[in-house]
């Protein structure tokens, strides 16, 4: 089966660009790259993918934003997806639909209005949420018209959860799949390494607490600061994926620890790119005001090797987003496939993408939750748990596998 994908892979590196690019890969490449690309040879999955890299967004900051040489620049990634439909014989279009936003709801007109009539085959992969609640309760009728008549009836829309259904329904798809993400492990020494860390800061911070003398593995893995417990926020730097409610949460949090005569104390590292200058500014006050720079280290964005020694150096992850667009964060599988006990909010497919019964989520826009929740799982020990829900539900190899399934059925339909 061949596949057209029109949709960005990095830079700029967020979660559903990431997506297309493990997307791409798992199915083989662009065989548009290859030099003799009708004599590829069929990968496993059955799928031969010819990718227009549609990137119109230079940095995250731009993202969203309208910009008249986007225009062209899309105008010319159309161009591309229709001589790709005659020179390779391609006859299945996939692309990512846009969140409640108007000029992403632009973009998607325009591509659907020039390649849709040249495409027998449609599908709409859902990455992001809110869409259908957006176009009821903000959009104008005219864009409620247009969005119906260039993205309706689509032949397969895939979503990533049963929360996230509702998007595509709104549009009334042929079929709806539903295919959680997955990514690669990024840490096969769980069992070996992570797993016998985790154990020993938890039994450490357990004796310190009941006031108990320490053994010399507790003491070596505490690294001679068994009272301090490191907690990780990793993804963009915004208000609405939770980044001041995370501060917050950890000084109230302090403050409650000190209250009680608890020797333990929080320290906070962040991990990401600030998308506005303004909201940094305002961050690095905020933190100024709290009399919180001794307990906060602000990384920005860093190599994947840095990424992943602090997801395994992490005692906790705190991601209390609220974020319009939010589906299922891809820093909480990280999370989950570090064993890392992660504070969340019970905010569109999150809730249903976690452990049944789990109890560390909170009401966004709850620095004060944030603070008694962070409090509240210190002693307790979900890693192996966490760990092993990962790898029963958010692979790559499941992820590919999921995809390929759903795509094939529209040779069937």
């Amino acid at each position: 089966m061949k596949l057209l994908v029109f949709a960005h892979t990095p830079p700029p590196h967020h979660g559903q660009s990431y997506m297309v690019y493990l997307m791409l890969n798992g199915f083989g490449g662009d065989r548009r790259k290859s030099a003799d690309p009708s004599a590829a040879e069929a990968d496993r999955h059955g799928i031969t993918c010819y990718h227009v890299n549609a990137q119109i967004s230079s940095d995250l900051a731009d993202i969203g934003d309208f910009r008249f040489g986007k225009l062209f620049l899309l105008l010319g990634y159309c161009l591309q997806a229709i001589w790709c439909r005659f020179r390779y014989g391609v006859t299945t279009l996939y692309y990512v639909p846009a969140p409640g936003k108007r000029s992403a709801l632009y973009r998607d007109w325009l591509v659907m209005m020039i390649c849709r009539p040249f495409y027998p085959k449609i599908i709409l992969h859902w990455h992001a949420a809110g869409l259908a609640n957006w176009l009821e309760t903000v959009a104008r009728i005219q864009t409620r018209s247009l969005t119906y008549r260039f993205l309706k009836k689509v032949d397969l829309s895939i979503v990533l959860s049963n929360f996230n259904k509702v998007d595509a329904d709104k549009l009334l798809p042929k079929d709806v799949a539903v295919v959680a993400i997955g990514i690669p492990d990024p840490c096969q020494n769980f069992n070996t390494e992570i797993l016998p860390r985790r154990t020993g800061r938890i039994a450490a911070r357990i004796k310190l607490q009941a006031g108990e003398p320490l053994n010399e593995a507790e003491l070596q893995y505490s690294e001679g600061h068994p009272e301090i417990v490191r907690v990780l926020y990793l993804a963009h730097c915004m208000r609405d994926k939770g980044l001041f409610d995370t501060l917050e949460g950890v000084v109230l949090a302090n403050k409650q620890l000190s209250g009680t005569k608890s020797p333990l104390r929080l320290q906070l590292t962040i991990i990401g790119a600030f998308v506005s200058k303004a909201e940094e500014a305002e961050f690095q006050n905020r933190v100024e005001e709290l009399g919180a720079k001794e307990i906060v280290r602000c990384l920005g964005f860093v190599t994947t090797e840095e990424k992943n020694k602090n997801l395994a150096e992490a005692d906790l992850f705190c991601f209390p987003t609220y974020y319009s667009a939010e589906n299922q964060p891809g820093n909480l599988i990280e999370s989950m496939a570090f064993g890392l006990p992660s504070i969340t909010t019970r905010w569109r497919s999150i809730p249903e993408m976690l452990p049944d019964g789990y109890t560390a989520l909170v009401a966004p826009k709850s620095p004060r939750e944030v603070a008694q929740t962070l409090c509240g799982v210190l002693l307790e020990n979900p890693c192996q748990a966490l760990r092993e829900h990962f790898l029963r539900n958010f692979t790559l190899e499941q992820h590919i596998k999921g995809m390929a399934e759903a795509i094939h059925r529209l040779e069937k339909a």
